[in-house]
């Protein structure tokens, strides 16, 4: 896995990186969630939210670590 990326000069953890576009995405999917009857007979939706997330950061972190350039990594 993909360490750290190189950012206008500074080294920001990759899973940092992944999790903020992770947390963005599924911030945009809460909104279709919501208005699907489906959440409203879930138990805890805050579970379904949860597992979406960690779902989407590893679907991201398994991605970039595939098909990310390593000039761009260190």
């Amino acid at each position: 896995m993909i360490d750290e990326l190189h950012i206008f000069g500074v080294y920001v953890p990759a899973a940092l990186i992944w999790a903020i576009f992770a947390v963005i995405l599924t911030f945009a999917l809460r909104g279709l969630l919501l208005r699907m009857p489906l959440h409203h007979v879930l138990w805890h939706p805050a579970l379904l939210e949860m597992a979406l997330f960690l779902l989407i950061w590893l679907g991201l972190a398994c991605l970039a670590d595939g098909f990310l350039p390593r000039w761009a990594i260190s």
